[in-house]
């Protein structure tokens, strides 16, 4: 889009994806799933577009996510699934957790750019400007920069807890 223009819906946006997914076989599987009265059912799904939009998402989140967000995100992600895999949209474990998947979405926004090829979309760059990437932060060059001496006492610390399993463990050493 250029400047001031409108994005077209939702919908719009889908259904080229879909189009364009397609052409490259983006999005197809083919799985056994466990149906939740207990029996196994097959199943093939083709959605390109909605993954093509799903690995952008996901690439943007990796810029804008704080670490630890992203990873309790990914943990209540599974029971995200199941309860809309089994029906369970109005439930009150489902509006909690919808609430904290959008309370972790919050900063998430910006472009990806992408290659359609074989399969796969290829993320080939992102932008956003909730990033929290910042070069000179982690610069070893900068002044203010990442400073790589306060890393000593840190891995020092870390690294406690693994001589404690290392040594009860393997009182003899490593096994070999």
């Amino acid at each position: 889009l250029t400047s001031g223009e409108e994005a077209p819906p939702p919908a719009t946006i889908l259904k080229l994806l879909n189009k364009l997914g397609g052409v490259h076989a983006i999005g197809r599987i083919d799985i056994v799933e466990n149906r939740y009265v207990g029996i196994k059912s097959r199943g093939v799904y083709e959605t390109p577009g909605g993954t093509i939009l799903r690995e952008a998402h996901l690439d943007i989140e990796s810029l804008t996510m704080d670490r630890e967000v992203l990873r309790i995100r990914d943990s209540m992600s599974l029971k995200y699934a199941e309860l809309v895999y089994n029906g369970f949209w109005y439930s009150p474990e489902m509006e909690f957790l919808q609430n904290s998947m959008d309370f972790a979405q919050r900063h998430v926004s910006g472009e990806v750019r992408l290659r359609l090829f074989r399969g796969k979309p290829f993320v080939l760059g992102r932008s956003s400007p909730n990033s929290l990437y910042n070069m000179d932060m982690v610069s070893m060059d900068v002044e203010g920069g990442f400073n790589v001496a306060h890393s000593e006492g840190f891995i020092r610390t870390q690294a406690r807890r693994l001589q404690a399993y290392r040594n009860m463990a393997y009182p003899n050493g490593w096994p070999l």
